[in-house]
């Protein structure tokens, strides 16, 4: 009796777990089944693009007092980061070798202007001591302006190749601290060139006449023109406001965020950049007839002086001017008054 007992009970066992297993599976397929087959962590969390389009930015918290510094992303620091790396290199590169392949063309077309009637041996002064010290401290300051400037544009991908890493860092840290120091000799050379010269590059109808006829450079004729043609009043007044506008915005950049928060350093940032191009793209025309291009003319600003037929043929009026003030001082003929240069 007690056999029979132990074997019924174990078959009860039996029974009663086989249920509790096919209870367990019965319960469990549900919810198996509205499981997926493979686990995204980041599905539900916040995408970027929903921050920006709720909030217009993506910013944290920090503990400096500086709170712009918690901003880490917004839409217009994606855009000038485009422009920068982007549309900024197809500008100087239109804007500088276009230039650059425009003037040799026009050099290997047209040739160096002569002085036609030859030069007659006799020098007059064109330029001051201190005329000529202003000029070429500017030029100077920005000559390495403009190199240590496309550094930060096209340094990376044309320089660093060529000259490797350590190279290029001693080269660009040596160009950011002359890019910076070199402003305040240029901004000098600026406002003093404004003051030096704007009496003599007022626009006027000898202007009109001398770009109708070309200046001298298209074709050989040479018209009338005073101290300063239409040709180099154009160049005074890009330098005058270009170098302004390059100094304001170079200011905001070195010193940032005085009056001013992120936009308005991208945009200081924006205007340097564009500006700096066609600036640079200017003077190579201007570095270009003040040497290669036209005979005589280097002498002004290397020597001082010019030949007696290079100012009749170029600025005729302004030779004009100068025998009569010369001669009226002197109290001798005006025909004499252009005299050899001691």
């Amino acid at each position: 009796m007690v056999g029979i007992l132990a074997r019924l009970s174990r078959q009860v066992h039996v029974v009663a777990g086989a249920l509790a297993l096919a209870f367990i599976v019965a319960m469990a397929a549900p919810v198996s089944a509205q499981q997926p087959t493979s686990v995204n962590p980041t599905a539900s969390a916040v995408q970027e693009q929903q921050l920006l389009k709720e909030l217009n930015k993506v910013q944290g918290r920090g503990s400096i007092p500086d709170v712009k510094s918690y901003v880490i992303e917004h839409p217009a620091g994606r855009d000038w980061r485009h422009f920068h790396t982007v549309t900024l290199k197809w500008l100087g590169a239109i804007a500088i070798i276009g230039t650059l392949a425009l003037l040799v063309l026009f050099y290997l077309v047209r040739g160096p202007v002569r002085i036609e009637s030859g030069r007659s041996g006799i020098k007059i002064v064109r330029f001051t001591g201190f005329e000529r010290f202003v000029h070429w401290m500017t030029a100077v300051c920005f000559i390495i302006l403009g190199l240590s400037g496309l550094n930060i544009t096209f340094g990376r991908s044309l320089l660093l190749p060529l000259v490797g890493p350590e190279a290029f860092s001693t080269f660009s840290e040596l160009a950011k601290y002359s890019h910076n120091y070199l402003s305040f000799p240029f901004t000098l050379g600026v406002v003093l060139i404004l003051f030096i010269w704007i009496a003599g590059n007022i626009p006027n109808r000898v202007d009109v006449e001398w770009v109708k006829r070309g200046g001298g450079i298209v074709g050989h004729d040479h018209p009338p023109a005073y101290r300063f043609n239409a040709g180099q009043k154009a160049i005074f007044w890009i330098q005058v406001l270009g170098g302004t506008a390059m100094v304001m915005s170079g200011y905001v950049l070195i010193f940032p965020f005085y009056g001013t928060g992120i936009a308005g350093m991208e945009l200081a940032s924006v205007v340097h950049a564009i500006v700096a191009m066609l600036y640079i793209a200017a003077m190579l025309g201007h570095i270009y007839i003040g040497t290669l291009g036209m005979e005589g003319a280097f002498e002004a600003m290397g020597e001082g002086t010019v030949d007696l037929n290079w100012a009749k043929e170029h600025h005729s009026l302004w030779l004009e001017q100068e025998n009569a003030r010369v001669g009226a001082n002197e109290s001798r003929p005006q025909t004499m008054a252009a005299r050899p240069a001691e």
